[in-house]
């Protein structure tokens, strides 16, 4: 079974913010819950202008989820592609996955009142499509690699 990884390439990022503007668009989000996102972190000055780290946040579908055991419906879930996602008939919203994620990925939905994670779009992903972050990224800095597991 493959499993998905989104990088960063941070020497062609922008700074743009498409992926986050894709994905709330894709998830249908309201103002609040952000699923992906892209931090630029001062590091020094150089020549009296900043030098910044840029990161990409987003769920890491860890390999042994906090956030599964703790949710008391059984609304988290991994499959076997390795993607932790969130079934939302289930989930009740008492954010105990947020709570315990060690990445604050798990994000409230105002709207729904239920949790809300990254996915990697996995909806797309089974019809053969990248994420929308991937997908719509203005300067093609995020890639989905695929990884064959063993």
């Amino acid at each position: 079974m493959n499993k998905y990884i989104i990088r960063l390439n941070t020497k062609r990022c922008i700074g743009c913010h498409a992926c986050e503007i894709h994905c709330k668009t894709n998830k249908e989000l309201p103002p609040g819950p952000i699923l992906c996102e892209i931090r630029h972190e001062p590091l020094r000055m150089v020549k009296g202008f900043p030098k910044t780290i840029t990161h990409f946040k987003s769920c890491h579908h860890c390999e042994d989820p906090l956030c599964i055991p703790v949710c008391p419906t059984e609304s988290m879930k991994k499959r076997d592609d390795g993607i932790v996602y969130i079934d939302e008939e289930k989930c009740i919203g008492c954010m105990s996955c947020a709570d315990i994620c060690p990445w604050d990925s798990p994000q409230f939905n105002p709207e729904t009142k239920k949790a809300v994670k990254c996915d990697y779009c996995m909806d797309r992903l089974d019809n053969g499509l990248k994420p929308a972050c991937v997908t719509l990224c203005t300067a093609h800095a995020l890639q989905l690699f695929t990884l064959q597991a063993v």
